[in-house]
């Protein structure tokens, strides 16, 4: 049995899809009642809970689970945190496995994630990786780039945006260097995992087969969507002034002072991590957004 939390974002919505599909037995943490609906409807087990409250995630595991833990936030909102959500709630998730003895935990983080990190989402991304790694658990460890394909919020935010400017809009100078990996190149990796998981214990890096700058990759999708026009680059520092005042109004702002200075980073990899680990070429973008984005 494949016991999944955070089946309902873009990658556990995609992984369900595709384990489905190849006859894996599922079991998916859910908080709503429509969610839990929409599981039921298609044969999934469901559990009712939360892993940021440990009492509704008691009992729900059982030795012959794979627990695949995709619970994450990009932006902190009404008592969502990132302590509680990544630390807190992963080491319920992990403290309920090891109850269980579980015979496999996968454990999602990020590329980039670090202890030391000024970025409350990559400090705690990386203390949840220490939770795990620690537990004594069998463990396997994503830290992935940007995922991309259909429905992921990434692209769909950059998409909206150009729909309604009439220019292409970079904040600062857009060169900080990133590595998308196509989210059907990802489930090959977390295929090979669960078919395997003695073979891919550890932490592995996943990263597509291109370094961009922010500005090529929004210059891309720009071209892949047909709405190819002039690049205007927002000075950074009005773009991050812009977000404090929209954080202090709003519970969801289009961009948060944090996410402005992630995309001041590079977010890179090995460009070949994923083929000397998994025996694969991932997709090239173009080729990637091809499938997923319609002029």
């Amino acid at each position: 049995m494949i016991f999944i939390a955070g089946a309902t974002g873009f990658v556990g919505g995609h992984l369900v899809d595709d384990l489905q599909s190849k006859g894996h037995r599922l079991k998916c943490l859910v908080r709503s009642e429509r969610n839990a609906g929409q599981f039921a409807a298609k044969g999934v087990e469901v559990v009712r809970g939360d892993i940021t409250d440990p009492g509704t995630i008691e009992g729900v595991l059982r030795p012959e689970d794979f627990v695949v833990h995709l619970v994450g936030i990009i932006e902190e909102k009404r008592g969502a945190t990132f302590r509680g959500i990544h630390v807190e709630g992963t080491a319920n998730l992990v403290a309920e496995a090891k109850r269980a003895g579980v015979r496999h935990f996968f454990y999602q983080s990020a590329l980039g994630a670090d202890k030391n990190s000024w970025s409350g989402y990559l400090k705690t991304k990386a203390e949840a990786e220490e939770i795990v790694m620690n537990s004594g658990l069998d463990y396997t460890i994503f830290r992935p780039s940007l995922i991309i394909g259909p429905w992921d919020g990434f692209t769909k935010k950059i998409l909206d945006m150009l729909k309604l400017s009439p220019v292409v809009p970079i904040p600062g100078e857009g060169g900080a260097k990133f590595q998308p990996v196509y989210i059907k190149d990802w489930l090959r990796c977390i295929g090979a995992t669960i078919g395997n998981p003695r073979a891919y214990r550890g932490m592995f890096d996943i990263g597509g087969p291109e370094q961009l700058t922010y500005k090529e990759f929004v210059q891309m999708l720009a071209e892949s969507a047909g709405k190819k026009k002039p690049v205007f680059n927002v000075p950074m520092g009005l773009m991050k002034i812009s977000a404090l005042l929209l954080e202090t109004v709003l519970s969801s702002p289009p961009v948060t002072s944090e996410q402005l200075r992630l995309i001041e980073s590079d977010n890179i990899c090995d460009p070949e991590a994923v083929e000397k680990q998994f025996g694969f070429r991932p997709t090239p973008l173009r080729d990637a957004l091809k499938e997923f984005i319609k002029p």
